[in-house]
């Protein structure tokens, strides 16, 4: 990949103002390679400790002498602290520059997962996975500008995809390998290996990421800005995370019940589904850079079919196979091209928005489990993917009608700014990421 281009003056059309700055030194090719390498391992890290204890449930709750489902609350704990800390943090730390910022969201990380290892007591805990929620709900958000802003925009869908990659790589390595160890060893060993990983990351960066004004970064801003664009794909995602959670969250309950499958069948195909979400990440990487708008609507269309699927045809085995491999394809491919869709249409900082868009992916997923628990006794476990499926359709339907024309001047073009923006002084509305 290329090195990224030098940022340049910008202007409305028409409007005659400019925002002109001194861009930040480009690093040296292998420097930015370097540095993300290490942010996919950051990923990989952050994913595999929000889902590890997952795992590592019975082994957990005997050895803090706990209930499951306390243990299983640290998951939860988990999500709804990134939900709702993602975008006050964002705006909290707007001004600081990203290096600081990475460097200490992975000192948290590594602080928070040995705490967690020499942990005797289920409070501890509990506190150690709330501080690493709070430095990943700040790291979603200030990973992405950082990694597309090293290299040149016409990659930048590629570098979103390597990232998610690595991500979902924790559904289908670190979860398992983690579980694996744990059972071995004891939960605390895989718990500990996390804070080792966080420490290459936090070093690479600390060492070969330049410091930088956070306006000055080349994606600090989206090139088309569009308010309108923006509040369509964080309604679709966030539907198509409470549609997709709705029905994955009893997903080892339908393919029992429903389709019939042993319980080690079941364990294959939930590998089956990992596989999937990584190879279907893997494809809309490629894609995100020449359709990134098709992307999106082709990722929440394929997860509809997949639920939908399930529903209609789940008691047959080979058809329940299929469409929990189309579902399972679409789930990663979603999240990862409304995060590139944040990065290209920001009315604000992209920062801010992709911080909103995490947040309200993981509400929906919160809301997703919770509209399963309250389907499951009304229409048994096929209800809960009917009820996402159709939720999935509904934000399908918003992307294709939040695509139709409107009146009014086209969005910038790439490498403009917008006019109202001066350079080093923070504007009183970032907090606001709506442009609203």
């Amino acid at each position: 990949m290329e090195g990224a281009t030098e940022q340049q003056e910008g202007s409305r059309a028409g409007g005659g103002c400019t925002a002109t700055a001194t861009p930040p030194a480009s690093p040296a090719p292998w420097h930015r390679m370097a540095v993300l390498v290490a942010l996919m391992l950051a990923a990989f890290t952050f994913n595999t400790a929000e889902n590890l204890p997952v795992g590592l449930l019975v082994l957990m709750s005997e050895s803090l002498r706990v209930s499951v489902s306390a243990v299983g609350l640290l998951v939860t704990g988990y999500g709804v602290t990134v939900a709702v800390s993602s975008l006050p943090l964002a705006h909290l730390m707007r001004t600081v520059p990203r290096r600081r910022v990475l460097t200490g969201l992975l000192a948290a990380l590594v602080v928070s997962s040995l705490v967690a290892a020499l942990a005797t007591s289920y409070g501890l805990l509990l506190a150690a996975r709330l501080l690493t929620a709070l430095a990943q709900a700040l790291f979603w958000a200030v990973m992405g500008p950082v990694a597309v802003g090293l290299f040149a925009p016409e990659v930048r869908g590629r570098v979103i995809g390597a990232l998610s990659v690595a991500g979902s790589l924790a559904l289908v390595l670190g979860v398992p390998a983690g579980t694996w160890w744990g059972q071995r060893s004891g939960w605390q060993a895989p718990i500990a290996a996390l804070a080792a990983l966080g420490l290459v990351s936090l070093v690479t960066i600390a060492a070969l990421l330049p410091t930088s004004r956070p306006e000055q970064e080349p994606a600090a801003y989206a090139p088309r800005p569009d308010a309108r664009r923006f509040r369509t794909v964080l309604a679709a995602g966030t539907l198509s995370a409470t549609g997709a959670f709705a029905g994955y969250t009893y997903l080892v309950k339908f393919l029992g019940d429903v389709s019939g499958f042993s319980p080690s069948r079941v364990s294959a195909l939930f590998m089956a589904f990992g596989v999937a979400c990584l190879v279907g990440v893997s494809i809309t990487g490629a894609w995100l850079d020449r359709s990134p708008h098709a992307a999106l609507t082709t990722a929440v269309a394929t997860q509809a079919v997949g639920m939908l699927g399930l529903y209609a045809a789940g008691t047959r085995p080979v058809a329940a196979v299929v469409f929990l491999v189309l579902m399972g394809g679409a789930l990663g491919p979603v999240f990862m091209a409304t995060q590139n869709e944040m990065l290209r249409c920001a009315p604000r900082r992209t920062d801010l928005a992709l911080a909103a868009n995490s947040g309200a992916y993981n509400a929906g997923i919160a809301a997703g489990a919770a509209l399963g628990g309250l389907v499951l006794p009304l229409a048994d476990v096929r209800g809960t993917f009917l009820a996402g499926g159709l939720l999935t359709a509904a934000a399908c339907a918003v992307l294709l009608v939040g695509r139709r024309p409107r009146p009014g001047p086209e969005p910038e073009s790439a490498g403009q700014r917008p006019c109202h923006r001066s350079i080093g002084k923070p504007r009183e509305r970032d907090g606001n990421p709506t442009g609203t």
